[in-house]
């Protein structure tokens, strides 16, 4: 056992670790506030904050994941004053977080980048079915072919980011966390 691992209880190291990505995540988030839209359509945004969930997803148990993203909604909802688009939040958010930790078990971490875009393409689903509930009309689903053209492309973008970032994080993590 190293040093590192052993001046603290492996309860304390996970939690701090959880909570520097969720900071990192709302950082993220933030950054991509203030950034023009990549192209301008509603709905349309890169999704940089989902780079730390996909890197989380990779050395963190689901549930684990699970809570931290639940508190980066509702901080990044705080911050942007932007309640009502909790409800978009929530439901793209964890429709992602749910397709992307049942592809990781079966995709190896070169593959993230399909990890990635399957989670991008469940995101706006389910943005879209919380926009059909709250307006009562499914046509809202009229915009899926933009939305899954725009998943693809994100989501590869952002996987990659994940995949590249990983090769520095997973020294630096593996040495401290045990999944």
């Amino acid at each position: 056992m190293s040093p590192e691992r052993s001046r603290f209880p492996d309860s304390i190291t996970r939690l701090t670790s959880l909570s520097l990505l969720t900071a990192l995540s709302l950082a993220l988030f933030a950054a991509e506030s203030v950034l023009p839209a990549p192209v301008p359509l509603p709905g349309v945004k890169l999704g940089l904050a989902n780079i730390v969930t996909l890197l989380a997803l990779c050395f963190f148990s689901p549930g684990e994941v699970f809570w931290m993203l639940t508190v980066r909604i509702l901080l990044s909802g705080l911050f942007a004053g932007q309640l009502f688009g909790l409800i978009y939040s929530f439901c793209g958010g964890f429709a992602a977080f749910l397709v992307m930790a049942i592809v990781r078990r079966f995709l190896t971490g070169r593959f993230l980048f399909l990890t990635s875009i399957c989670g991008a393409l469940a995101h706006n689903t389910g943005q879209l079915f919380a926009a059909a509930l709250l307006f009562g009309s499914f046509s809202v689903f009229a915009y899926l072919p933009v939305l899954v053209l725009s998943g693809c492309i994100t989501g590869l973008f952002t996987g990659l980011c994940a995949r590249f970032s990983q090769k520095y994080l997973n020294p630096w993590l593996s040495r401290f966390l045990q999944k």
